[in-house]
């Protein structure tokens, strides 16, 4: 089993989106990761990130919300393009589980035709009705396609095992959405890795207890951090978060992988 980490670009944007009431005004230019995991029974996609349409034509697809959030992104790094580096095409991914149906990680769906595309009920109910203050996250023409969707359900299906073999966990991570998911992938000589996507954006978020800038139940934060907490001291989990700039310099991108 590989593991394969890729970034789609960044977002230029401002601090406090993701870490509340601190570095209000300062500029924070993030990475927006998606993940591919090459497993004997499959190959899997842990989120796609930006949409290709923001590469030429950003303000008509993504709108107003581009003054919060400016996606900077090449053709190359699109996430159905990027994966041919490392020899796998569209056609080649089994499934795509995503984290949540938020613009920046949600702008592949549909372009993997053989690809059964992982969500949870909570998440795709509340992406069609979302409230008010987290509508602009939402772009429908991303998501709104006739695919081959899985969906889980919730804490009914925490933990779901994707292969049956406790290679890849999908954990019920609400707070930042109805609906987050993130991933526990079990490698054999790298060692388990858990992949927050934006259940836990930075460091700050998982180690001094910031709540992030964006979210739609701050308790619910709380818990899916401290799930996470736990993994880290007391199963020796590493953690990796979903927007740290700075950690995500110390991770190795693909073609590099770990196993």
């Amino acid at each position: 089993m590989r593991l394969y980490m890729f970034e789609a670009g960044v977002l230029k944007s401002q601090k406090q989106f993701f870490t509340l009431n601190q570095g209000y005004g300062d500029s924070f230019d993030v990475p927006v990761p998606f993940f591919l995991i090459d497993h004997p029974k499959g190959k899997v996609l842990f989120d796609t990130g930006n949409a290709l349409e923001v590469v030429n034509n950003k303000e008509e697809h993504w709108g107003g919300i581009l003054g919060a959030y400016d996606p900077v992104m090449s053709e190359d790094q699109w996430c159905a393009n990027a994966i041919k580096k490392v020899g796998v095409s569209p056609e080649d991914i089994s499934y795509v589980i995503l984290s949540h149906l938020h613009l920046d990680h949600a702008g592949g769906v549909g372009h993997f035709p053989n690809a059964r595309y992982v969500v949870q009920r909570d998440e795709i109910n509340f992406a069609y009705t979302p409230d008010p203050y987290m509508k602009a996250a939402y772009i429908r023409k991303d998501f709104d396609k006739d695919v081959d969707w899985l969906i889980l359900e919730g804490w009914e299906q925490d933990q779901f095992d994707l292969f049956g073999d406790g290679a890849i966990q999908i954990w019920f991570t609400p707070g930042h959405t109805p609906g987050h998911q993130s991933i526990l992938v079990n490698l054999p000589n790298s060692g388990p890795m858990f992949f927050a996507a934006d259940a836990c954006y930075t460091q700050s978020n998982l180690e001094n207890g910031v709540l992030p800038g964006l979210m739609w139940s701050a308790g619910e934060t709380v818990r899916s951090v401290d799930r996470m907490r736990y993994l880290q001291e007391a199963r020796g989990v590493k953690i990796v978060t979903g927007h740290d700039p700075e950690s995500w310099k110390s991770v190795k991108q693909a073609p590099e992988y770990y196993d």
